[in-house]
């Protein structure tokens, strides 16, 4: 079969069958494999057709549409990811939601600078309001925070090359680092990330960048009890441990993508995390 064979219709039913019945994607592309296709060509051929049905099952059930999103390691992939200038370790791999936990993200002299320079320049944290378009304060959310411009010293370029790189996403889609800080009983009540274009005020944040697609939380210290990022719908939550990471990912603007999350309340100490938003388009 050659390089730009696309899938035809009883091929993709039997791809659709092999995904519903739980192959991941590498089983489907060593049947396809098996079947004829060149490696390659198989990979290439599976990710458009996949894209393709998942657009047409969107637009026929009022759906929105799936992006792209970053895909920093696959199902049974590497244990440890070459990030650059640092090897990082994947300590959990979740394909819906889709939520991979890292280890050795930053290191502890990393983490202790960005508390550092954040502590002086610490607001309440404010939540986007989609109706109006503007950073309000906000009942779910109990944090102090800040955030810092992309690239605009030379440890947040450090860390924001190492996260393109380990998450394989351009650069210029990343939003800046926001540092918060979360005091004994503080948290974030679950919520979603990306921005919901039906509300009036979304255009705001959507003209800078497009949509968000993934989020990656960082761990700046370990509080003594608490504070660990939960997912509700996964039943399913991570420690905060310092110079650890949350990367998850949410194809589209909506409650099936299962990345309702929160952060659950410090019981004892503080809770300190730098959060990276990744966009579908250049953020400005």
């Amino acid at each position: 079969m050659g390089r730009t064979q696309r899938i035809d219709r009883d091929a993709l039913q039997w791809l659709i069958g092999r995904v519903q019945a739980g192959a991941s994607p590498d089983e489907v592309v060593a049947a396809m494999v098996g079947r004829g296709w060149q490696e390659d060509a198989a990979a290439t051929a599976l990710e458009e057709a996949m894209r393709e049905h998942l657009a047409n099952h969107a637009r026929e059930h009022g759906l929105p549409p799936p992006e792209r999103v970053p895909c920093p390691v696959a199902m049974n992939g590497p244990s440890v990811v070459d990030a650059g200038d640092r090897e990082v370790v994947v300590l959990a791999n979740m394909l819906h939601p889709r939520v991979v936990v890292f280890g050795n993200v930053l290191s502890d002299e990393e983490c202790d600078a960005l508390v550092d320079m954040g502590r002086r320049r610490l607001r309440p944290s404010a939540v986007f309001n989609p109706d109006t378009g503007a950073d309000e304060a906000h009942e779910a959310r109990s944090s102090e925070g800040t955030f810092f411009r992309r690239g605009e010293n030379a440890l947040c370029q450090r860390i924001e090359r190492r996260l393109a790189r380990l998450v394989d996403w351009p650069l210029d889609h990343g939003e800046g680092l926001q540092l918060l800080r979360y005091g004994p009983g503080a948290e974030y009540r679950p919520h979603y990330d990306y921005f919901d274009p039906e509300r009036p005020g979304a255009h705001v944040a959507l003209a800078r960048g497009g949509q968000r697609v993934a989020s990656v939380v960082m761990y700046l210290n370990t509080p003594r009890r608490g504070g660990a990022t939960t997912f509700p719908d996964a039943r399913f939550e991570v420690a905060a441990v310092k110079g650890n990471a949350v990367f998850f990912a949410y194809d589209r603007p909506h409650p099936m993508t299962g990345s309702l999350h929160g952060g659950a309340p410090v019981m004892e100490g503080e809770k300190w995390v730098a959060t990276k938003w990744l966009r579908v388009g250049p953020h400005r």
